[in-house]
């Protein structure tokens, strides 16, 4: 009987790892490209003899798959300067060894701080410095070379993630699933509790709206944001740049589907605990909420018409709105208000203006008080 268990975990397990390694894969076949020719590049043509930063720079600047790659490419090598200039000068008079360490690392991400200020190019400072005191013999004294294998890294890795990019749309398309599953999820548990009453269950969907990651949010800008880089750069993507303007759209406006989530699910759980369960129009209109999350993701993987999209979002509206024929308890009309206000931000983010998006509510909402 245990066993079963045990083997369902184990097939699980083979399952995500082949699913990272499959939509890794190219990420990796790059970086260990731009490893072993910025190596062979400061091996060769600079003559430097053990040139380990050039494939150090280039793992680390090729590894950046969010916003602005060339920026952050340059942070990376200021990084190095900072982290090379106050190591080589600190080696030389307080030699190297544990407490030596402690003080360079300090110092070294004070001055970046004290520069810049960037967690990448602190780190970046604190790494470079730590590898001088750990490789380097005290007498060695000050060389330009590692600075050199930095700027070779990191050209070489802006180099093959342009010539030889990922998949923009693919990595975006990525970032972006789990946020609208979850989303889905939420207003599926949110039906679910206002259709039952279900106190328990009301509590849990606003717990998980308001656990919703705004990191998940602002990664998925970033890599939005990195696509179009890539897409603008890389002839082979650029067919890509319509593609990734429907994300940019929606992007823009997950932010409000999370607060309306979130608002969403705390007037369900007021209304289930003052009211109990609550007529049908209600939790159906939040199915057909989820419905449209759902497509709307549909829409913009396949980049096809986003018309069931709207539909399902108007659906709701409409279903919504018919229930204040019936009841007008507070309860009620502050969850219609909800519905209704994610209904517009959804119908939005098809690509819909505020007007169009009110005109189509309004419409739809006067046939529902017509029925």
């Amino acid at each position: 009987m245990s066993e079963r268990p045990v083997s369902r975990k184990l097939s699980g397990f083979f399952r995500e790892g082949i699913h990272r390694l499959q939509s890794n894969s190219w990420s990796v076949l790059q970086t260990a490209a731009a490893a072993s020719l910025a190596y062979f590049l400061a091996r060769v043509l600079l003559g430097h003899e053990a040139p380990f930063f050039a494939p150090i720079a280039a793992v680390i600047s090729i590894s950046i798959t969010h916003g602005r790659r060339g920026r952050r490419v340059l942070e990376v090598a200021f990084g190095v300067a900072v982290g090379l200039a106050v190591a080589d000068l600190l080696v030389i008079f307080i030699g190297t060894g544990a407490a030596q360490i402690a003080v360079v690392v300090l110092l070294a991400m004070t001055a970046a701080l004290f520069f810049v200020g960037r967690a990448l190019v602190v780190n970046q400072a604190a790494i470079s410095a730590l590898l001088v005191v750990v490789l380097q013999p005290p007498e060695v004294g000050f060389s330009p070379d590692r600075f050199l294998d930095a700027l070779v890294g990191g050209g070489v890795a802006l180099a093959i993630s342009y010539a030889l990019p990922v998949n923009p749309e693919r990595l975006v398309g990525r970032a972006a699933g789990p946020i609208f599953r979850e989303l889905v999820d939420i207003l599926e548990e949110i039906s679910a509790a206002l259709s039952g009453g279900d106190r328990e269950r009301a509590e849990r969907a606003l717990l998980r709206a308001r656990r919703l990651d705004d990191s998940e949010v602002q990664q998925f800008a970033e890599t939005i944001s990195a696509g179009q880089e890539t897409a603008r750069l890389s002839p082979s993507r650029r067919r890509a740049l319509k593609h990734l303007e429907l994300y940019a759209v929606v992007g823009s406006r997950l932010d409000l589907a999370i607060i309306n989530t979130r608002v969403l699910a705390r007037g369900a759980a007021n209304a289930v605990r003052s009211v109990g369960s609550v007529p049908e129009p209600l939790p159906g209109a939040v199915r057909e909420l989820a419905r449209a999350v759902a497509e709307l993701e549909t829409y913009l993987e396949e980049s096809h018409d986003p018309g069931e999209a709207r539909s399902h979002a108007l659906r709701a509206a409409g279903e919504a709105t018919r229930l204040l024929q019936e009841r007008h308890d507070l309860a009620s009309s502050t969850l219609v208000g909800q519905i209704r206000a994610a209904a517009v931000d959804l119908l939005r983010s098809t690509g819909l203006d505020q007007s169009e998006a009110l005109d189509l509510l309004e419409e739809t909402a006067g046939r529902a008080s017509e029925l």
